[in-house]
């Protein structure tokens, strides 16, 4: 019977390093390790920019799909005998694979993403697998299945299972030894203090903010790639002052509908879309249009490869750019700072940024959608990889930040818990089949 250890504790108390130690003491090819970054598509198709993954046309036509590279490590990772067959229908099952199979890596969702590596890694039956917050990005049904699964594997295949874990609520019950990194007594109710909270009150308004009624209007927009209908005909209205919760199962499109809003897709000129009471295609650019929009994405998270100080990714949040092109002006990285500041990690500026944990990575995302007082937040998966303190920490800044005029948000979870007290819409999405 294999045995289920789970490695937890807070983000940069040293999870991942305790692990790289461990895989470099075994050194066996029947151990294998899914990382973090690994369910945001590093190394995939060796290059990726944000809007790739809705710019198909970019795509070499010639790179396999998901059903032939799992079909690829199917074969070259064992005999196909009857039981791995029957292993491999069952993950298809599990993880609806059908639905995607004949999509490009780069395009799928951060949950499929997810369910293809895991796919993969387990046609090779290892002795020992390691998983790095496996439960993230995953729909709630996917996330229980997926922990009977690895109960399934280790109790009838002998399979090792370690699970690196931050946030503390996902260890499952059925876990034979949490080893802590560091402490997990709960978080309290709040943690941003009371001076930040109103320091962030208190910041000044804009002369150039957008006075609107709708910030955002879709009418009638349906978006297909080839045969296969990622959004049909959505109707929605966000007016100026709410708070939507966007949900919906892994591959229902949430990220593609907010890319419509963000300009990433181009699809989106040709949709009925108003943002801010101006249609798009009037005459006002999209880069005029993103000066009041603070986002931060999966897809946004994966882009991010040049070790760059964490404060001039932050940075980048002003010019809407991925990496930075321009130098910012001594008042600009003073107000870097300052949302550093806010989200406990001011100590990190000047930290290369792929040397942080990827909680921490996190933590300089959101002070980057953050940076430039927003008119309309989008908070796609925004509390990744985060502990508790500091999703506590990120909903108490979320939450008074909205209480401010003319703050619109729209925050994308699979986790109820994960969203702040202050929702006051929900839109679901079904998944197209």
């Amino acid at each position: 019977m294999g045995k289920i250890t789970v490695i937890a504790g807070r983000n940069g108390s040293g999870k991942t390093l305790y692990v790289e130690q461990l895989r470099r003491q075994l050194a066996s090819d029947r151990v294998r390790y899914i990382a973090f970054t690994d369910s945001y598509g590093v190394n995939v198709d060796g290059q990726y920019y944000l809007q790739l993954r809705w710019n198909q046309h970019d795509i070499d036509h010639e790179t396999p799909t998901v059903g032939e590279q799992l079909q690829r490590a199917y074969l070259l990772t064992g005999q196909d005998t009857d039981e791995r067959r029957q292993m491999r229908q069952q993950l298809y099952r599990l993880f609806n694979m059908e639905d995607f199979l004949d999509k490009y890596i780069i395009t799928l969702s951060s949950g499929e993403l997810r369910k293809f590596q895991l796919t993969k890694t387990l046609f090779a039956n290892p002795s020992l697998l390691i998983m790095d917050n496996p439960f993230i990005g995953l729909d709630a049904e996917t996330r229980d299945q997926l922990k009977e699964l690895l109960q399934m594997l280790a109790r009838e295949r002998d399979m090792d299972i370690m699970l690196v874990i931050a946030k503390t609520d996902d260890i499952p019950e059925y876990a034979d030894e949490v080893v802590e990194q560091s402490s997990l007594e709960p978080a309290p109710e709040h943690v941003l203090s009371e001076e930040k909270r109103a320091a962030i009150l208190a910041l000044p308004y804009h002369d150039n903010d957008y006075d609107c009624q709708h910030v955002i209007d879709m009418h009638d927009v349906t978006i297909k790639y080839g045969s296969r209908t990622i959004l049909n005909k959505i109707e929605w209205t966000v007016r100026n002052g709410e708070r939507w919760a966007l949900t919906g199962q892994n591959g229902s499109g949430k990220s593609t509908l907010l890319s419509l809003v963000c300009a990433d897709n181009p699809q989106s000129y040709a949709c009925d879309i108003t943002l801010f009471d101006r249609p798009r295609g009037s005459g006002e650019s999209i880069w005029d249009i993103k000066k009041h929009i603070g986002y931060v994405s999966p897809e946004m998270h994966r882009s991010y490869k040049r070790n760059l100080p964490a404060i001039r990714i932050v940075a980048s949040g002003l010019m809407d750019s991925i990496g930075l092109y321009a130098i910012p002006k001594a008042e600009d990285y003073a107000k870097c700072r300052w949302w550093l500041d806010i989200f406990g990690i001011g100590e990190l500026a000047d930290r290369p940024f792929l040397t942080l944990s990827s909680g921490e990575q996190r933590l300089v995302l959101l002070a980057r959608a953050f940076v430039k007082d927003p008119q309309l937040l989008i908070l796609d998966e925004p509390l990744h990889g985060l502990d508790l303190w500091n999703r506590r920490l990120a909903k108490d800044v979320i939450e008074t930040f909205c209480q401010r005029r003319n703050k619109t948000m729209i925050m994308v979870t699979h986790y109820q818990t994960e969203l702040p007290n202050n929702i006051t819409h929900q839109k679901v999405l079904a998944r197209n089949l």
